[in-house]
């Protein structure tokens, strides 16, 4: 096994996006569409919540791949200050074009490309007991990387054996959700500390409509200690740890690029958490850095541990269990 035991290990997806924007209305096909920005950046949820961090002044150790070609190569020096465990994939590199829409929304196409080649073997010769008994383990972008998810039960019982505590942020998956889906993520949620979705996957992992009463289904498979967090994008977020139960509001900020913003409240919500501060404090640490990093365009203006000084950890009057 390799020497990783950091206290916040990410695995997961990484990629290259290329954002453009804002699209005022879905072009014909064969026309040419003239838009205002552009950013080439290191992008997937992984790469997002790395970078993330690494904004925010903290330090976590990334385990993923890259392509084999120039895309690759690129990819790997625009993250190699973070120390990341890269695999070498033979396939080109998955890339993403985030098209932002004028009305706030977005749009993806994504390329196979590498991720669907990350395997298990190399992220557990990278594995090692933590350093720190509060460790957390975060997985993320599951649906992109097919063959790592087939060893999610294997990969999380791992982890856990280690001695981490397991984050979890499985994103949409592009197949929709269907019932052996459902059956296949809640066995990961039994298994997990910290399970961190937006409402929409809320409603439709637990294939409830109303969004209270599908809180509280997903609530029910939470095994004894865990924790629900459930991101409202502007609304903030909601935070279940039975008994408990809180929100947090979002800061108003003017935001044209809101790519990688639940990538960035994980950021924040797991750093505020490593540092021992509550339920309440740590949604209020992942809402504040959501909307302080996804205020800027393009991302690449902010520079390393900016942001630490400002989204310092606020203790609050209930304590975690």
């Amino acid at each position: 096994m390799g020497s990783l035991g950091q206290p916040l290990i990410i695995i997961g997806d990484i990629g290259v996006d290329l954002v453009l924007g804002p699209l005022s209305e879905w072009p014909r096909v064969g026309t040419e569409t003239l838009l205002e920005r552009s950013e080439l950046r290191a992008g997937g949820s992984a790469g997002n919540t790395a970078l993330a961090v690494d904004y925010l002044g903290g330090t976590s150790r990334l385990l993923s791949a890259v392509g084999q070609d120039d895309l690759g190569v690129w990819l790997a020096g625009q993250l190699k200050d973070l120390g990341a465990a890269l695999d070498v994939c033979e396939a080109p590199t998955t890339l993403t074009v985030g098209m932002l829409h004028a009305c706030g929304e977005r749009t993806f196409f994504t390329t196979r490309g590498h991720l669907e080649s990350l395997s298990y073997e190399p992220i557990h010769a990278r594995l090692a007991p933590p350093t720190t008994p509060n460790a957390i383990a975060l997985l993320t972008g599951v649906f992109l990387t097919p063959k790592l998810r087939a060893a999610y039960p294997r990969l999380i019982g791992e982890l856990a054996g280690l001695g981490y505590r397991i984050a979890l942020d499985t994103n949409w998956p592009p197949q929709n959700w269907n019932p052996s889906l459902r059956a296949e993520v809640a066995g990961w949620i039994a298994a997990c500390d910290h399970v961190l979705l937006n409402e929409m996957e809320v409603s439709s992992l637990t294939d409830v409509a109303d969004p209270t009463r599908a809180v509280e289904r997903l609530s029910a498979m939470l095994k004894p200690g865990a924790t629900l967090v459930v991101k409202r994008g502007a609304r903030g977020a909601i935070g279940v740890q039975p008994p408990h139960h809180c929100r947090a509001e979002a800061p108003q900020a003017e935001i044209f690029d809101t790519i990688g913003a639940g990538d960035s409240f994980n950021a924040g919500y797991l750093l505020a958490r490593l540092s021992g501060a509550d339920l309440a404090a740590a949604l209020a640490a992942g809402c504040r850095s959501a909307s302080a990093i996804i205020a800027r365009f393009p991302r690449r203006s902010i520079a390393h541990g900016e942001l630490a000084g400002r989204l310092a950890l606020q203790t609050t009057a209930m304590e975690a269990p």
